[in-house]
């Protein structure tokens, strides 16, 4: 038993929440900075693939909606982020927030997964940037290198993609050689990029039709395939999976807290920078695809490349041209972005002894991790050029709806736990269990008590939102053809996690939090939870099959690596917190 305790100790071990040790990094961030860190990550090639996807295959003119509902629930994720990214400026993101709050063993899973999160991210990336630049010579380089050089094994690319390989070291390097100058480059890349999107909404709002929003349904062609016409020509139904494949156009704002280490002032600029990117990436969105399905029909949209597709519609060769060149920059932004969160996450493991030192060793010239930096960018090139994609894009994405569930849950954990060493002055009562899950006792601030029926209540609703989230996923594919069982499984399904939530409303929480909050906790951050299950619940099979392989790999180094080398196992934690 003694042994147990101890076992569960290693695992549930925390690092301090305020932390006196000084960063090692440079801090040269502003709030401009990781602002366009943000919109350069995000927006990237979504804005000009996105709004033809969804509008031809899911909603139609109502892509509107989807990007409405898309663009809330990341913004509950982003607050979130805003609140811990203020909170606990360090490098590492999720990985970091989940060691305060949650443990160890969950950190190092937590960030064992933003690595390969962050890896597939920028290979797809790179990827898409080679690809894009070939189409546009003609394919040029992909015939040469699959005549002369061809790769013939199952499941690798048909050649090796040397361009990418080379473009993701020159983009490491770039990185390595300083945060500051990096970041520069991204900003020069994300504002043309913005600038593209500006000249298509500007260009685009002089053949606008708004007719092509109330399409009759007897002038669709092909309504079997193409729906009904009008605004919502496949229903809402088609608007809320539509915003489903929205949604993933907003990832990859985290990496603004990723980089708060490095950033000069984070208790502001973080919060700032994950809101005005989340709302620049919206409007960025809204306006293209308000813009582009009132020039052409719904129908006749190109779901992969929309814009030059609609301006060669129109005769607007120099228009079509000018959208190329801004899609090789969102790319670069994009790659720029999907890069820079990737070493500081190595860095913050390596630095908690997690993984190998060397990976986390400053350079003291540009106070980067310039190892860990270059090493990542190899294995990331290694990636891009020798492995097709298509399949490990949906590995990202299931890695960070995890961690913005984990994120989610952090903070609904530090907002109701007890803290003795803030001077809490709620005094330990005689209190039943019974009584404090009702809060019969009136108590204002957290006890030990509380704060533990809050985390059995924060587990218990995120197991529960499982089999609610397959209910919905039901709901959504049988519309029209709901049984009697059906509907009574969807009833029965939304108690529980309705009624943990309730109980977890009731506990007292910390008045203790003097930076930004998150509001309506724990509603928003549940609503985020629930989201992010209810997505991850509809990727395949293959997708969780790969993760779990990933994640063994992870735990097979945590077993006999990291628990052995943890600075936490050498140094008891400054801070006191509730067993």
């Amino acid at each position: 038993m003694i042994g147990f305790k101890r076992f569960i100790n290693v695992l549930s071990r925390k690092k301090p929440l305020f932390d006196s040790e000084e960063s090692r990094l440079a801090k040269v961030l502003s709030a401009f900075d990781l602002t366009a860190l943000g919109v350069g990550s995000t927006l990237g090639v979504g804005v000009y693939v996105l709004a033809g996807e969804v509008s031809k295959l899911y909603a139609g003119p109502g892509i509107v909606l989807s990007l409405l509902i898309a663009a809330i629930a990341s913004v509950f994720a982003g607050l979130c982020y805003a609140e811990f990214g203020a909170r606990v400026p360090k490098a590492g993101s999720a990985y970091i927030y989940s060691y305060v709050t949650i443990g160890e063993f969950i950190a190092f899973l937590i960030g064992w997964n933003l690595i390969l999160e962050y890896a597939i991210g920028s290979a797809s990336v790179v990827k898409a940037l080679s690809t894009y630049l070939d189409s546009l010579i003609g394919n040029k380089m992909s015939d040469f290198m699959t005549q002369h050089v061809p790769i013939n094994v199952g499941g690798l690319e048909d050649y090796p993609d040397f361009f990418a390989f080379g473009v993701t070291m020159l983009f490491a390097t770039a990185i390595a050689i300083g945060a500051k100058e990096s970041v520069v480059v991204n900003n020069v890349f994300t504002c043309l990029n913005l600038g593209v999107v500006l000249f298509v909404v500007i260009a685009g709002l002089f053949r606008v039709d708004s007719s092509n929003w109330s399409i009759p349904a007897e002038q669709v062609p092909n309504p079997e395939e193409n729906g009904t016409g009008g605004f919502l020509p496949y229903g809402f139904t088609g608007v809320i999976k539509g915003a489903a494949v929205c949604f993933y156009g907003f990832i990859g704002f985290d990496c603004i807290a990723t980089a708060g280490e490095e950033a000069k002032d984070p208790k502001k600029s973080i919060p700032i920078s994950v809101i005005v990117s989340l709302l620049l990436i919206f409007l960025a969105y809204f306006s293209v695809s308000t813009v582009l399905t009132m020039m052409l029909p719904y129908y006749d949209q190109d779901p992969n490349a929309p814009l030059p597709h609609v301006f060669e519609y129109y005769g607007m060769t120099v228009s079509k041209y000018i959208v190329s060149i801004g899609a090789l920059f969102g790319l670069c932004a994009s790659l720029m972005g999907s890069m820079f969160p990737l070493p500081r996450i190595v860095f913050a493991m390596a630095d908690d002894g997690l993984l190998f030192a060397f990976m986390g060793k400053i350079h003291k010239k540009f106070q980067t991790p310039l190892v860990g930096t270059l090493l990542t960018g190899f294995l990331t090139g290694l990636l891009a050029g020798l492995f097709k994609l298509g399949q490990l894009i949906r590995m990202m994405s299931i890695g960070t709806l995890l961690a913005y569930s984990m994120v989610a849950g952090c903070v609904m954990i530090l907002r109701y736990r007890y803290f003795e060493q803030l001077g809490n002055t709620n005094k330990e009562k005689d209190i039943s269990t019974w009584r404090q899950l009702f809060n019969l006792n009136g108590l204002e601030s957290p006890s030990k008590l509380s704060s533990k029926i809050a985390v059995i209540c924060i587990v218990c609703y995120v197991i529960s939102c499982f089999p609610f989230a397959i209910s919905l996923n039901r709901m959504m594919v049988k519309v029209g053809d709901f049984s009697t069982g059906d509907y009574l499984f969807v009833s029965l399904s939304v108690i529980p996690p309705v009624l943990f939530l309730i109980l977890l409303a009731l506990q007292p929480q910390s008045n203790n939090l003097e930076s930004f909050k998150v509001p309506l906790v724990p509603l928003l951050p549940a609503l985020s939870i629930l989201i992010n299950i209810y997505l991850m619940l509809e990727l395949d099979i293959w997708t969780w099959i790969r993760f779990v392989i990933w994640i063994a790999i992870g735990l097979l180094i945590y077993i006999f690596y990291g628990a052995w080398n943890s600075k936490l196992r050498k140094t008891a934690p400054t801070e006191k917190y509730s067993e």
